[in-house]
């Protein structure tokens, strides 16, 4: 299996899982306990990582969704509390929701270790959400770790598309509108969406270049360990 196969094989768990604790009712439930309202924990908690820097940053960096929600959202949270911290928050949440959603069959240390064998791997350029993420401090529990190391994934693999996305002549939204319009709401956007068809090749070609870019840091394992890799990714589930 080559390293771009690896990276197209494991990208709808990589994009989906992580996702869960993002979702979560659960995951507001404690940002409301910590002064946060609506979206903003999300905001404060995965910006954060960037730590106290201007909306326009965090915009720049959350690629796909509408910069005037984040901007107001960003200023708001950033009221709340230190981005930092937000950031910490953040991730004591997903480690948490991870206790209770990575199944308990699957091997965790052996993913972990090729998960963070992957991300270790990975060059940070034009990645400051997954540079962010990976400094910090990682969880203790097998399950958590497990969730953290795939988060850095996502960040990882979100920035290479965001990047692929506008070398192949689209917008944010005209990429979102192909891949993911019933997200246009949540993500700030308002108004119709842009024709998906006519952006599709566009996309498609978009994301055969984030696998390639992807492929890179996969390439840091031997063929039967991505083999393994995929397997593993697999059975978290979508």
């Amino acid at each position: 299996m080559i390293p771009q196969e690896a990276a197209r094989l494991t990208a709808p768990t990589v994009g989906l899982f992580p996702a869960g604790f993002m979702m979560d009712p659960e995951s507001y439930r404690r940002g409301g306990e910590l002064g946060f309202e609506g979206i903003d924990f999300y905001t404060a908690g995965r910006g954060g990582v960037l730590g106290d820097a201007p909306a326009a940053v965090v915009v720049a960096a959350f690629i796909f969704f509408s910069p005037a929600t984040v901007t107001a959202s960003w200023d708001r949270a950033r009221a709340v509390m230190a981005p930092a911290e937000s950031a910490r928050e953040w991730a004591a949440v997903a480690e948490r929701w991870a206790e209770e959603h990575v199944p308990d069959g699957l091997d965790h240390g052996r993913l972990a270790d090729l998960l963070g064998r992957v991300t270790s791997a990975a060059d940070v350029a034009g990645a400051p959400l997954f540079a962010g993420w990976m400094a910090l401090p990682e969880p203790e529990s097998p399950k958590g770790l497990v969730l953290h190391r795939l988060n850095a994934l996502r960040e990882l693999r979100g920035a290479a598309h965001g990047a692929a996305v506008l070398v192949h002549g689209l917008t944010p939204l005209q990429a979102l509108a192909v891949k993911t319009p019933y997200m246009a709401g949540l993500f700030g956007w308002e108004g119709d969406l842009p024709e998906a068809g006519a952006h599709q090749e566009a996309w498609d070609e978009a994301e055969a270049a984030t696998d390639r870019i992807v492929g890179r840091a996969l390439a840091a394992l031997e063929r039967d360990e991505r083999i393994e890799l995929v397997e593993l990714v697999e059975a978290l589930g979508g």
